[in-house]
């Protein structure tokens, strides 16, 4: 994993670059959403890996495939992965891409993991009191685990505040045993 975010890093950055002296930061989300989708097609993953397949044909498919979505420097982007023989880490690209945007926006990404669904003022207040915690506008990814019993978990970057049920027998049961 580390040595495909290593190889996906330089190229994340230089999209990134360019986006933002662009000011194109939403379109070159939008387009490597759609590389991202293109190359994790099987039919296209296939050949990705094909030997048979030249760098022009590959090419041509995977701009062929995308269309007029992509703009020139999108264009030219998938030229020098599929040069490089990089277009399967498109998904880390995308992936770091996102997180500097992100940081550049001042957003911080939270993960809610709670016992059962919330509805939206449940959620709203949750994410106030974390931008009201950190300082920042948070996006807040909300997911339900039942086997949490009850509460919640938050995790904020490598912060985590686990005031779950589960949680909270999980820590009695290591002090009881130690």
């Amino acid at each position: 994993m580390a040595e495909t975010v290593t190889i996906a890093r330089p190229y994340a950055e230089a999209a990134f670059r360019l986006a933002r002296e662009q000011g194109a930061l939403d379109r070159w989300s939008q387009m490597l959403h759609l590389l991202e989708i293109v190359v994790q097609d099987e039919r296209i993953a296939r050949c990705i890996g094909d030997p048979n397949l030249s760098s022009r044909q590959l090419e041509s498919l995977v701009l062929g495939v995308c269309g007029e979505q992509l703009d020139g420097a999108g264009r030219n982007f998938v030229q020098v992965l599929v040069g490089n023989d990089r277009l399967g880490v498109v998904p880390a690209i995308r992936a770091l891409f996102e997180d500097l945007k992100r940081e550049q926006e001042g957003i911080l990404e939270a993960q809610i993991t709670s016992a059962f669904a919330l509805d939206d003022e449940q959620r709203s207040r949750l994410v106030h009191r974390l931008e009201s915690k950190y300082q920042r506008k948070v996006s807040a990814q909300v997911s339900v685990d039942p086997q949490l019993i009850g509460g919640v978990k938050i995790v904020v970057g490598d912060k985590v505040l686990d005031a779950t049920v589960r949680g909270k027998l999980d820590a009695m049961a290591v002090a009881l045993t130690h």
